[in-house]
């Protein structure tokens, strides 16, 4: 059931905590959390027990909140402080409840009290170009599309994370694009292009250091093709900016636009003792 509040700010952090303590809400069976050096982080999400291990607390909240490092707002410590979380997940739970029961974690031991409300933020408008777009739509018709070799089959996407070259492939919605291009770049992308269908698209670009977040995969991929004997394709040259003008006849455009934050409204820094 949602309900609509008229005073987000005041009432959305009553209800965020009301939602993480009340009786049903799933929980972890037991749970040791510690206080770590930063080191190299070493995640694991089930099935029957959640380790995060070298995570500074951002990332915590991440995961347990589904959103990104720029949706949160609070203190700067989150991304200094590193913590070891190792929990048993009940018996029957789901992986579809790991958010839950992080957030569960989080009030029992850090005393977290947080809520979520729009602010004005730095975005990426994804608009059509003035020329028009230059989408093919996605074919209903499998066999069809591999045939033309238009793309692969529905649902299925490659992404490629070279060192020198991002991109991915598939049949996707402009919201699906917008995530997409979001995951690479420094601020969220928001789709105002007005499109509704399903496309095929074929993007790559060549990585800018200061927008492009870097790849964990980048090296990994690099020294795998090396291995194998596989040459990976040519390198593209044209920016994010431009391979998006000229591929799709669509465009990124600075605005400022409202996101949705999750705004830290109290959290202790040293957590309760297991």
């Amino acid at each position: 059931m949602r309900i609509s509040l008229r005073w987000p700010i005041a009432l959305s952090a009553i209800c965020a905590i009301a939602a993480v303590t009340a009786a049903d809400q799933p929980k972890f069976e037991v749970a040791s959390v510690k206080r770590t050096d930063r080191g190299i982080i070493k995640n694991s999400l089930g099935p029957g027990t959640v380790t995060l291990k070298g995570d500074p607390l951002k990332i915590v909240l991440m995961e347990a909140f589904k959103v990104k490092s720029y949706q949160i707002e609070g203190p700067s410590w989150l991304d200094e402080d590193c913590f070891d979380i190792v929990a048993k997940m009940p018996e029957g739970a789901t992986s579809d409840q790991i958010p839950a029961m992080l957030q569960a974690l989080l009030v029992e031991r850090f005393k977290l009290a947080a809520h979520k409300e729009d602010r004005p933020r730095p975005v990426y408008a994804l608009v059509v170009e003035k020329g028009g777009p230059k989408l093919q739509e996605a074919s209903t018709n499998e066999a069809s599309t591999n045939f033309r070799r238009m793309g692969p089959r529905p649902g299925l996407m490659f992404f490629r994370v070279g060192p020198d070259a991002r991109g991915f492939k598939g049949s996707m919605t402009m919201a699906t694009l917008a995530r997409f291009l979001a995951n690479s770049l420094d601020r969220p992308v928001q789709d105002f292009t007005g499109l509704t269908g399903t496309y095929d698209i074929d993007l790559s670009w060549a990585p800018d250091p200061v927008l492009d977040r870097p790849s964990p995969f980048s090296e990994a991929t690099r020294a795998a093709s090396a291995d194998a004997g596989i040459d990976l394709p040519a390198a593209p040259t044209a920016t994010v900016f431009n391979a998006i003008r000229d591929s799709l006849g669509l465009r990124l455009e600075p605005r400022k636009e409202p996101v949705e934050m999750l705004v830290i409204d109290h959290v202790e820094r040293v957590p309760i003792e297991n």
